[in-house]
């Protein structure tokens, strides 16, 4: 059987590195045709000099230029490095490629993940935003070209691992209730904060927002999984994997992050997957589907696993997760422009520009702003999505005079 070829959207971000270290273990399954970063120079190096792909894309010409003169004095002439975003698009259609590995955080991955879709190739989605954004508009795509789309969102992949066979092959058009399913149950650990008090969320430093008890991941990912905005946007994209309403998705705490979450058949029966919280799992998974290979993740060990813990989700304390839910009731535009607004505001936490609990805030209002706003095509998508992000731009201003520009004080 003949290689998978890989191309890796986000490469050096947590997932981009673990999806390496998988296919580091079965160089016999898997080669990698091109990778893609935005500026991280010395870490997509390395992977140059041990993966060799053929073509490797850094966003930004600046980055790109210095690559290229790093490879070029190890030695290394046959990797072409290219530039620009238009480039992530060539690669992710490249004809020598039939696996995408969609792992750029946000909406900038949006159109690249798109461009695999529409090249019919085997898209492993790790970037969220994506169906966030644009919904519908994605999942008919998937539709038309054929492509297939495979989950490595654990809470997702996990939901994937519980349905039946046929469902499986049929993401975006499940049937989940004609096959006896009555209930998503998507886990989430409550994140850093669950059992601090609310009263004092104001005062959260970025460093505390990134700790995330059981995850190593991106910091980005890091302060949405503290305000369950992360599982906000993992609620809204298992609508459009599964083809469910709303209603029929239940959040659940899970503090020890063990089980990745769960399926509720309507005879009682209630089907889960577990784990080691590792990103190795799903993407091992993915890869290989629908065989099973090695991850190089430990099995869990059941007598060194405490408890089993559940709660249900206090929305006073995650109000960005009640906001995500309406979001995904209320339609594309009130999806988009969440999502917008909250690489926005999370940016701006992240650089001590606003406090932890303006992050909702800016949501919310953008949100209001924008929810009537109609949303028919890729490029209204786009639209919209920079509209928001100018409008939020500007409650930051507002909110830095309000609070005297400190975020932590």
């Amino acid at each position: 059987m003949s290689k998978r070829q890989l191309c890796i959207l986000g490469s050096t971000g947590s997932i981009g590195c673990s999806t390496l270290d998988v296919i580091r273990l079965h160089p016999d399954k898997f080669q990698v045709a091109s990778l893609a970063a935005f500026a991280s120079v010395d870490i997509i190096f390395g992977q140059c000099l041990e993966f060799k792909p053929q073509k490797v894309v850094l966003v930004s010409t600046k980055h790109a230029e210095q690559l290229t003169e790093k490879l070029n004095d190890a030695g290394v002439n046959n990797v072409t490095v290219l530039s620009g975003e238009q480039a992530l698009i060539e690669i992710a259609q490249c004809d020598t490629v039939d696996t995408v590995m969609a792992a750029i955080v946000g909406a900038s991955g949006l159109l690249p993940t798109l461009a695999a879709v529409n090249a019919g190739k085997r898209v492993l989605l790790a970037n969220k935003e994506a169906l966030v954004t644009s919904g519908a508009i994605f999942m008919a795509a998937v539709k038309a070209s054929g492509a297939e789309l495979l989950p490595i969102d654990s809470e997702h992949n996990a939901i994937f691992q519980c349905l039946p066979s046929l469902e499986q092959n049929n993401i975006g058009e499940c049937k989940l209730r004609e096959n006896g399913i009555s209930k998503i149950l998507l886990t989430g650990s409550g994140g850093p904060f669950r059992t601090r008090p609310v009263e004092t969320l104001a005062t959260v430093t970025p460093q505390e927002a990134c700790n995330h008890p059981n995850w190593d991941m991106g910091r980005k990912i890091s302060v949405d999984s503290a305000t369950m905005m992360n599982k906000g946007l993992e609620f809204i994209e298992a609508k459009w994997l599964f083809n469910v309403e709303a209603d029929d998705i239940q959040v659940v705490l899970h503090p020890q992050s063990t089980i990745h979450s769960m399926v509720q058949y309507k005879d009682g029966s209630v089907i889960a997957q577990m784990g080691n919280p590792d990103m190795r799992t799903p993407i091992a998974h993915a890869l290989s589907y629908p065989e099973r290979i090695e991850s190089g993740v430990a099995p869990l060990d059941f007598f060194k696993t405490a408890s089993f813990d559940f709660q249900e989700v206090d929305f006073s304390r995650y109000p960005n997760l009640k906001l995500a839910i309406d979001a995904c009731k209320q339609g594309q535009a009130a999806c988009t422009a969440l999502n917008a607004a909250n690489e926005i505001a999370v940016d701006a936490f992240l650089n001590e520009k606003i406090k932890f609990t303006d992050i909702f805030k800016i949501n919310e209002t953008s949100v209001k702003k924008f929810v009537s706003q109609q949303v028919g095509n890729i490029n209204e998508v786009i639209a919209l999505d920079k509209q928001v992000r100018i409008f939020a731009q500007a409650l930051l201003v507002d909110f830095n005079e309000s609070s005297g520009c400190n975020a932590t004080g």
